[in-house]
């Protein structure tokens, strides 16, 4: 047991708050918990700083931060539901974590995804307005902008996306073949089945990053960044039978192992994948696993590792036959990258100043599956789907491409003049959950990740439903059917003649990560036996110790996680700020009793 008294160390190293992780939520709660200038933050961070990684701040350079030191380097077990597959789960190791490699889309989600955690500090209307506050948003004249659900003076700097010609084609599909289009839907959360704009978090060309909450212009002189730091485990002390957090054990790059305490709170903010291995390594888990690795079990709480949620997401390519409809041209033809990047350096513009992403659109499918057994005769609650859901929330999500790319697997690229864009679709509300656990004991060591992906039979008919609905809009909307050429790589089955059982081997075979983990350190009330921590992020008998990240979520909503990210930071800061007063009444109240 890791018990150490607070005036044991170094004064110096004594601090209000210990933040552990500077990633996003972890960066957004210490900078709002320092604008009270009379406490102290510390930040941890296992990666490097971020200021002189060009390849955070030019968003189109974000993979070239994988499979190195700025990349946890995780990876999936083999999954058998994806042909024994391994999964490549590229995470942002570095100050500002994967604010500054993602795909810098800001999609809420629906309101009622949040409502359906069940929990008062958490509904969707707090959810919305927690997110609003984060950020700044910028107008284009071309958008419709709904102000009443953007912030003005958040850190995060968000604005529309001007779309590549292939986009407008496929948007003009997307109307053709239902999907109405709705401007600003994917900030507003009310509409499950249209399509419409992303904001992204880039403005001028720079991509804007969670860092920014305690970096450039909102640098204070309370916080400590300490980088290139990894935390080992949390340090308690015991009384009267309860667990206290008082601090940190942890690691320098060059192996020194360091000490710090917390006056008030350690709160945990490593992600999905991160946050429950500190926690385990602590001595907070299942109880049979932590002895497994001989660690003893200081509070048994089954929970933490389990719950692991994500977006499966599938790339559909093909070719068009048009010159210059897609990008290609400005990265892959002849040494057009050259003249690309000499844009971006001198105007911060060009395709590398953004992400290549076009249109979105939302999708419901009942109509679609009417025809299926499965989806038929499954089991439905309170109004909802097979899936959980109700009519106000989307099954899938679609958006194409603006060029050739995606995951670092696909390497097919069209540099013969060729043309390739892809139609991607994402599952929502999937019923496969996976787990993080320990490969051992070792601090620096990745943990066993297995998201067993698509393992419900549910999961495969509606993604692979989504991938039929993404190619029907390619191949029979008006905007696109005319300059698609076929499939890309041309090796491949044309998709317009794929069936249902073609689609779900597509799936089986190109499946991948949306980089959404989420759930490992979820939130519940009481009476739920697998719950991590309470509505307040609390964790579950221990006191002065939180979770605020990804891991928190009950479940994943149905949108992307960046948003979510921030969201829960602006939430958690507000919550401990509250618990700080309220201790603080408390104990003046108790003075004044005395005094008496």
């Amino acid at each position: 047991m890791s018990l150490e008294r607070v005036d044991s160390v170094d004064p110096s190293e004594v601090y209000d708050y210990i933040v552990c992780g500077g990633g996003t939520s972890g960066c957004v709660i210490a900078g709002r918990l320092a604008s009270d200038l009379d406490v102290k933050v510390l930040v941890l961070e296992a990666g490097p700083d971020n200021a002189d990684l060009e390849n955070v701040h030019m968003a189109g350079g974000w993979s070239k931060n994988f499979d190195s030191e700025t990349d946890w380097n995780l990876v999936t077990e083999p999954m058998k539901t994806i042909d024994d597959r391994r999964v490549k789960l590229s995470r942002g190791r570095f100050l500002g974590g994967s604010s500054g490699v993602n795909g810098t889309l800001c999609i809420r989600g629906m309101k009622q995804d949040y409502d359906d955690w069940g929990l008062s500090e958490w509904t969707g209307e707090k959810m919305f307005e927690f997110m609003k506050r984060a950020e700044t948003f910028h107008e284009k004249d071309w958008h419709e902008a709904d102000k009443s659900v953007h912030g003005t003076d958040g850190p995060l700097h968000t604005e529309p996306h001007d779309l590549a010609p292939i986009s407008e084609r496929v948007k003009e599909s997307m109307i053709d073949q239902g999907l109405p289009y709705h401007p600003d839907m994917f900030s507003t959360g009310e509409t499950p089945h249209g399509c419409g704009d992303v904001p992204r978090t880039v403005h001028q060309g720079v991509r804007t990053t969670a860092a920014d909450f305690i970096t450039r212009g909102h640098k204070r002189e309370n916080i400590t960044i300490k980088t290139e730091v990894t935390v080992d485990k949390i340090l308690f002390s015991q009384d009267a039978e309860e667990l206290t957090a008082i601090g940190v054990a942890a690691i320098s790059t060059n192996g020194k192992k360091v000490e710090y305490h917390a006056r008030k709170e350690v709160i945990v903010a490593g992600g999905a994948y991160c946050s429950p291995p500190l926690l385990m390594r602590s001595g907070l888990g299942p109880k049979e696993h932590l002895e497994k690795h001989g660690i003893e079990c200081l509070v048994d709480l089954p929970g933490v590792g389990g719950n692991l949620m994500d977006h499966v997401l599938c790339f559909i390519f093909y070719e068009v036959s048009e010159p210059n409809l897609t990008n290609d041209h400005l990265a892959y033809h002849d040494n057009a990258i050259a003249s690309t990047y000499k844009l971006y350096q001198e105007k911060k513009s060009g395709i590398l100043s953004t992400f290549p992403f076009g249109i979105f659109g939302y999708a419901r499918l009942d109509e679609r599956l009417k025809d299926s057994e499965l989806w038929t005769n499954a089991p439905r609650q309170g109004g909802r789907d097979p899936m959980g859901l109700l009519p106000s929330q989307p099954n899938i999500e679609l958006w194409n491409t603006e060029l050739y790319g995606g995951p670092k697997q696909y390497t097919d690229f069209p540099v013969d003049h060729k043309h390739v864009f892809a139609q991607c679709a994402l599952l929502f509300n999937q019923h496969s959950r996976g787990s993080v656990t320990l490969k051992s004991k070792d601090p620096l060591e990745n943990p066993v990740i297995d998201h067993n992906y698509l393992s419900d039979p549910l999961d495969m008919l509606v993604l692979s439903e989504g991938c039929r609905l993404a190619n029907d809009i390619v191949m029979k909307g008006k905007g696109t059917k005319d300059v698609i050429k076929g499939s890309w790589p041309s090796n491949l089955t044309h998709h317009a003649n794929a069936t249902r059982e073609d689609w779900e081997e597509h799936v089986r075979q190109h499946a991948t990560t949306c980089y959404h983990a989420s759930g490992t350190c979820a939130m519940g009330k009481p009476d739920d036996k697998d719950a991590v921590l309470d509505g307040r992020l609390r964790v579950r008998g221990v006191r002065n110790l939180r979770v605020a990240d990804c891991s928190s979520v009950p479940r994943v909503n149905n949108g992307h996680t960046q948003m979510v990210a921030y969201g829960i930071g602006e939430g958690a800061a507000e919550m401990i700020k509250e618990d700080a007063q309220g201790s603080l009444s408390k104990l003046t109240s108790g003075v004044a009793k005395l005094a008496v």
